[in-house]
């Protein structure tokens, strides 16, 4: 026999009362708070339309074009002054007493910066909206270039062209995040091709125009110049450039029909997201965005590694290619300069030919799982970019190495700038697709990378030629290329679906 043990079951009259009271307030305040509507109800949630003129991806041509010149013709003059020292780094250390490894530095130290820039300016584009912080850094890079012609040290030298260099770094993750808010990824490869015509054309130029002023005036025009180009395209861009990111938008949006109606129950889904909190923990979060793509996302990883690698063998060969054709061919300074256009020229048809094929392959193309338009679509592209880099790289220094006629080493440089043009635009495209939300923070993370090794190469391409000779040495390049390169398109391309599927968000 079981026995169950019980509490007394007797009460009193007015405990019986207040029980049966407590049970009705009880279940009246249930059938209320499921008759109150939820401060996040979908009827208020405030979104584009798919055919809404005022969202980005539905703007005109005409729209979408004047967006992506103004930061196109920003890109240029950005890398153009990263590259325009190159002819002018002796007679500069010469006049500010420079030792070989400090005149370097001030060329190098340009680049540093956009290493780190990115990592504060593509988050907060992503708080305040692309079009203010497009024009904040525009003046800011404005001022400290032209602070660099009025220098007459050395430390000053390479302190402006770093914080010049931290506000040129705005393109480097802004650029993307506004062709990712305009374009649809059908249209990828187009744009970018379109947005990298004019930028591209800044690395060569700029040592060429670099070259000259050298020679016929004061190299301190390098950078007066180039503060009169900025002064004028920043307000030209304030008749064009509007702002293009979306959630943004959708809260300035809800903000305003909040205001118009008085009904607080307006909302945009990103306010829904950061809902309670401050805005220092808003702006933290944005902060510390690429930071955590860095170190928890391996996609991220890996384009930062090969991005990093190209950037840095790109630097490495234009750090060192005016002087060889000084010192081995004995030309002017001048004339070194326009053997640039051979790497603009490998970048230019790359960029233009990639973009097209890139488009066709992602509408035609299947996956390993038969789905389409994903990113791992655009892989395939990459293989040849990563063949093409390295047989530039042989047929440029076994030409220096013979002192062949100086069209061949041009023809290599075109080789290898056309091989890590195709890689690089399509490898950014990819990531491009798979953080379509948080576009610039994408940027802004693999940028480190690819900015410290395009600062530390070119420190040691003199003694690596010393040492080695054009031959072996960029033989050593090419074989690094190719072996860090050729298995990441493998792994991408058979593993890339399921690293994107176990990655965290990027919120």
């Amino acid at each position: 026999m079981q026995i169950i043990s019980a509490q007394p079951t007797h009460q009193s009259q007015g405990d019986i009362e207040k029980t049966a009271a407590e049970t009705a307030a009880r279940f009246q305040t249930k059938d209320a708070t499921e008759n109150v509507e939820t401060p996040w109800n979908e009827e208020f949630l405030v979104a584009f339309s798919p055919d809404d003129p005022e969202n980005p991806l539905n703007w005109s041509n005409k729209l979408k074009w004047g967006v992506t010149t103004a930061v196109a013709s920003t890109g240029f003059i950005r890398i153009m002054v990263s590259t325009m020292m190159a002819p002018a780094i002796e007679t500069i250390a010469k006049e500010l007493h420079m030792t070989a490894i400090e005149s370097t530095m001030a060329l190098s130290v340009y680049v540093l910066a956009t290493a780190l820039g990115p990592m504060v300016i593509g988050p907060l584009s992503e708080v305040y909206g692309r079009k203010s912080i497009f024009h904040v850094t525009n003046i800011w890079f404005l001022a400290w270039n032209l602070i660099c012609g009025f220098v007459h040290s050395k430390g000053l030298l390479i302190a402006a062209r770093f914080l010049a260099g931290f506000g040129a770094s705005a393109v480097f993750s802004l650029a993307y995040g506004v062709l990712g808010d305009v374009w649809p990824p059908e249209r990828r490869g187009r744009s970018l091709s379109l947005y990298l015509l004019i930028p591209l054309t800044g690395g060569a130029v700029g040592p060429i125009i670099g070259g000259f002023i050298v020679q016929y005036s004061t190299w301190r025009w390098m950078f007066w110049s180039t503060a009169v180009f900025q002064g004028v395209l920043e307000l030209s861009s304030l008749m064009i450039f509007y702002e293009s990111y979306a959630p943004v938008l959708l809260r300035r949006r809800a903000e305003k029909q909040r205001q118009e109606t008085g009904d607080s129950r307006y909302y945009a889904e990103i306010e829904k997201r950061e809902s309670g909190r401050s805005t220092a923990w808003k702006i933290q979060r944005s902060l510390t965005r690429p930071f955590r793509l860095l170190m928890f996302h391996s996609i991220i990883q890996m384009e930062a590694i090969l991005e990093g690698i190209n950037y840095g063998l790109l630097y490495f060969t234009l750090s060192s290619f005016s002087t060889l054709y000084v010192n081995a061919y004995g030309e002017s300074i001048a004339i070194s300069g326009l053997h640039y256009i051979a790497i603009c020229l490998g970048e230019l048809i790359g960029s233009q030919i990639c973009g097209p094929v890139m488009d066709y392959l992602f509408t035609r193309l299947k996956s390993r799982d038969g789905s389409t338009r994903v990113p791992e679509l655009r892989i395939p592209l990459m293989l040849p970019g990563a063949l093409l880099t390295p047989i530039g790289f042989l047929l440029y220094g076994w030409s220096a190495r013979y002192h062949l006629f100086w069209l061949v080493l041009d023809i290599g440089a075109v080789l290898l700038a056309l091989g890590m043009q195709v890689f690089d635009t399509t490898l950014r495209a990819y990531v491009m697709d798979a953080y379509a939300e948080h576009i610039s923070s994408a940027s802004a993370a693999t940028q480190v990378l690819k900015s410290l090794l395009a600062f530390a190469f070119p420190l040691f391409s003199d003694s690596m030629y010393q040492a080695l000779g054009y031959g072996w040495g960029n033989s050593l390049l090419a074989f690094l290329s190719i072996g860090i390169t050729v298995p990441s398109i493998c792994i991408l391309w058979y593993f890339g679906a399921r690293l994107r599927a176990r990655l965290p968000s990027s919120y």
